[in-house]
C-alpha cells in the first residue's frame, strides 16, 4: 500500500507562486510515475502534469504549461510542483497520484485518472484576484 500527503496549498494573489509538495511512503517511490490533478468546486478533475519515474519526461496540461514545474527526489521519495503566475482559475484541490504504466507523449495515458493507482486527500489552492 502506498500513501500520499500533499502540502503546501494555501491563498495567494494572482501573479503569485505556490509550491506543492506531496510525500509518499514505501520503498518503491521511483518505479511510480507521479501525476498531480485539480478539482474545482463543480468541475470534473484535471490532468495538471506529471513526471516520469526517473524524472527524464515531464508532462503539462496545456493551461499550465510555462506556468508550473514538476519535479521529483527519488531519495526522498517526494514530488513538487512549482506554480507560478498564478491565476484565479487555478483555484482548485490539487491531487497529487502514483501509478505504474507505461506512457508518452503518443498514448498520453499520463492523463487519465484511472491509470493512477494511489491518491493524496488534496491540498486547497485559493488564487484571489
Amino acid at each position: 500500500q502506498v500513501q500520499l500527503v500533499e502540502s503546501g496549498g494555501g491563498l495567494v494573489q494572482a501573479g503569485g507562486s505556490l509550491r506543492l509538495s506531496c510525500v509518499t511512503s514505501g520503498r518503491t517511490f521511483s518505479t511510480y510515475t507521479m501525476g498531480w490533478f485539480r478539482q474545482a468546486p463543480g468541475k470534473e478533475r484535471d490532468f495538471v502534469a506529471a513526471i516520469s519515474p526517473s524524472g527524464g519526461s515531464t508532462y503539462y496540461a496545456d493551461s499550465v504549461k510555462g506556468r508550473f514545474i514538476i519535479s521529483r527526489d527519488n531519495a526522498k521519495n517526494t514530488v513538487f510542483l512549482q506554480m507560478n503566475s498564478l491565476k484565479p482559475e487555478d483555484t482548485a484541490a490539487y491531487y497529487c497520484a502514483a501509478g505504474r504504466f507505461y506512457s508518452s507523449i503518443y498514448n498520453k495515458n499520463y492523463e487519465l485518472g484511472s491509470r493512477y493507482d494511489y491518491w493524496g486527500q488534496g491540498t486547497q489552492v485559493t488564487v484571489s484576484s
